[in-house]
């Protein structure tokens, strides 16, 4: 696949400004620049990458408006090129990466196309929420 999105014409739905407002915005440009270009050259390996404690991978899914989803994508940014790498999602189970409560949904009315953009970082820590999952039991937290 080449581009992320449908076409150009995308307008956010429902905009809001989150936590992880300038990562989004990243990927979004990053797209944008190569939306006529193929994806996936990699300039760092994808170890190398996930393995980084700054990185973060973003999820992109593709559905038609109330309809079926069409892909799930993920992107994991490559700090050293401000570029993105499409990756497998089973990379981000093998990293460790879990989603993080952060996502911005996109809307192409040209195409009846809705996307929907989620955050993943590796082993986040929930603000929130004490307990991340179930592997972290609450007995195992100093208060």
């Amino acid at each position: 696949m080449s581009s992320i999105f449908c076409c150009n014409k995308y307008q956010p739905h429902r905009s809001r400004t989150v936590d992880h407002e300038a990562k989004f915005r990243a990927l979004l440009s990053w797209a944008q620049s190569t939306s006529s270009s193929p994806i996936g050259s990699v300039q760092s390996s994808v170890e190398e990458m996930l393995g980084d404690s700054s990185s973060y991978a973003v999820q992109v899914v593709q559905q038609v408006n109330f309809g079926p989803v069409e892909t799930r994508r993920y992107f994991v940014a490559d700090a050293a090129s401000d570029t993105f790498t499409e990756i497998s999602e089973r990379d981000l189970v093998d990293a460790n990466y879990k989603k993080v409560n952060s996502y911005k949904n996109f809307k192409c009315a040209l195409h009846n196309k809705y996307f929907e953009l989620n955050m993943y970082q590796k082993d986040p820590l929930n603000k929130h929420h004490w307990r991340a999952d179930i592997a972290r039991p609450a007995g195992k937290i100093d208060l």
